[in-house]
């Protein structure tokens, strides 16, 4: 089970969800029916983050609802400190709601602190600059970035400091950077995270590249573009 769990995990961050999908289905129901509560906690958020991802916000929230009541139930703190991270993530995008947002990050990073969880403690920085950049405040989201950049740098985690990354240029680039910095930034985050495999993260950069009208096939070795949005 652990097994399969981690080969569903890896799938997932690289954004194959439909290869591995089904798997994490199968995992859940399985779970379910030991009465697993952890088990039930990660595969409900693994599924809550793939209908995030491909836009079914409203799936998501009622997933990581129930993920965050069952690990609340189970005292699995690990668990509810990142369902709460999901919860906010969706209550900033899909309804708004900042200041709630904000408030359920802080109840995780509480969590992440007290238990020493680095890497947890990292993705919720890096969260934080998402909320903060969708509400435009984006001198105090530069600054959770370059936090959460830090942080991923001392733990040699690749996926997030390329999304920290990414937060960091799009956040530098609406204070007023020069455009022409911003997209060999870009490029250069591409071609990391096609290096590494990571396909909904590359994803996010021609999203980014959209969002700030910024072009940079010049930036890259003969013109390749990065993958469009699906």
């Amino acid at each position: 089970g652990y097994s399969l769990a981690g080969l569903a995990e890896t799938g997932r961050i690289q954004g194959d969800y439909e290869a591995v999908g089904r798997l994490h289905e199968q995992l859940l129901a399985e779970a379910r029916r030991r009465g697993e509560a952890r088990h039930t906690v990660w595969a409900l958020e693994g599924i809550a983050q793939m209908h995030r991802n491909s836009g079914d916000l409203d799936t998501a929230l009622t997933l990581f609802q129930e993920a965050a009541e069952i690990s609340a139930r189970a005292d699995d703190r690990r668990g509810h400190a990142w369902a709460l991270r999901g919860l906010a993530d969706l209550v900033s995008v899909r309804d708004g709601d900042t200041e709630r947002a904000l408030a359920l990050l802080s109840e995780a990073e509480s969590t992440c602190r007290a238990m020493d969880l680095t890497s947890a403690l990292a993705y919720n920085h890096k969260m934080r600059g998402n909320v903060l950049y969708r509400a435009a405040r984006y001198t105090e989201a530069r600054d959770l970035y370059r936090q959460a950049l830090t942080e991923f740098g001392a733990m040699s985690e690749p996926r997030g400091k390329a999304l920290a990354r990414l937060g960091l240029a799009k956040s530098l680039a609406r204070l007023g950077r020069d455009r022409s910095e911003t997209a060999t930034e870009l490029a250069a985050l591409a071609t990391e995270l096609e290096r590494i495999g990571l396909r909904h993260a590359r994803a996010m950069v021609a999203r980014a590249e959209q969002e700030l009208g910024i072009g940079t096939e010049s930036a890259r070795p003969g013109g390749a573009t990065v993958e469009a949005v699906r």
